[in-house]
């Protein structure tokens, strides 16, 4: 993962789809399910805290 895309796409993979036409909003809900597949043991440590990593430099330039 190297893109916000990329995130999008990974949750898409686990059925996924977030839009609220809110770009705060979804990036927070995505952080939010991104931590819970971790959570839930459905994602590796390394995935989850570049996923996070991705979202939260997004939602800086927000």
């Amino acid at each position: 993962m190297k893109s916000y895309y990329d995130v999008l796409q990974f949750l898409k993979g686990f059925g996924t789809f977030i839009y609220t036409g809110d770009p705060r909003s979804d990036l927070e809900m995505m952080m939010a399910e991104v931590k819970e597949l971790y959570e839930n043991g459905l994602i590796m440590k390394e995935d989850y805290l570049k996923a996070l990593m991705i979202l939260r430099a997004e939602l800086q330039d927000k």
